[in-house]
């Protein structure tokens, strides 16, 4: 595929982009929230994780939307791949509902450890925290337990993966909230985000990739974007974007 410059979206695409693969082709968020999630797990040993002589410690947090659903996803794949991983909510037990809660719900039968929104972590051992807190819906300041959270991981000194989008940034305009989380790497879903366009970012977004969740062509083509603006996932479902110039 001749590759030209691939398309960065708002929050309002990348919404219609879900709701079409939803009501118009049937592919529920489920699906996704598994595409993504296996491809952040994936990620996180490529980047963090491949090198270590004997497996450390994952710190997951997770917010209750298709983020943390997402994130525990990952957990549960590095808990299948023998890493420990410990998940740490960002909201009180009950918000947990839909996808997200039946992601939990697996956790908790698989016999991980899932601490509650006030739980103190320990990361004397932890090789990686990934961030799965706030994803695009990001509409104001992070607090109470996200807030608590991201202040926890960003003074950690432990390396942050975060997922599809730092917890704290806006998605579309790269507005920086306080908190917000400094990942290391920061792995995007489907398309790049507008807001990682804006100058100064990448102190918060870190390495950039962008990961696929089989997305069909047609929902790109009802937007107005080509095949060529697409990222290639013919040789790898997680791609690297190259910096912006």
């Amino acid at each position: 595929m001749l590759q030209t410059k691939i398309r960065y979206i708002t929050v309002e695409q990348m919404r219609e982009v879900d709701r079409l693969m939803i009501e118009e082709y049937k592919i529920e968020l489920q699906q996704m929230m598994e595409n993504a999630g296996r491809n952040l797990a994936r990620l996180a040993v490529r980047k963090f994780l491949h090198d270590l002589q004997t497996y450390r410690e994952v710190i997951v947090l997770a917010g209750p939307g298709g983020n943390g659903g997402g994130a525990m996803v990952a957990a549960r794949h590095l808990f299948n791949w023998g890493f420990p991983v410990s998940v740490y909510l960002s909201h009180q037990h009950e918000k947990y509902s839909g996808v997200p809660g039946y992601q939990m719900k697996i956790l908790k039968n698989m016999g991980l450890h899932i601490g509650e929104s006030d739980e103190q972590i320990s990361s004397t051992s932890t090789a990686l925290i990934i961030d799965g807190i706030i994803g695009y819906s990001l509409v104001e300041t992070p607090r109470h337990g996200a807030a608590n959270r991201i202040i926890w991981a960003n003074s950690s000194n432990i390396p942050i993966l975060s997922l599809d989008v730092p917890s704290g940034i806006d998605s579309t305009t790269g507005e920086i909230f306080d908190p917000a989380i400094q990942a290391m790497v920061t792995m995007t879903l489907a398309l790049p985000k507008t807001g990682f366009q804006k100058p100064g970012i990448q102190k918060y977004t870190g390495e950039l990739f962008v990961a696929d969740i089989s997305v069909p062509f047609g929902v790109y083509k009802r937007l107005g974007i080509f095949r060529e603006e697409l990222p290639d996932f013919s040789k790898d479902e997680i791609v690297k974007l190259p910096p912006l110039t």
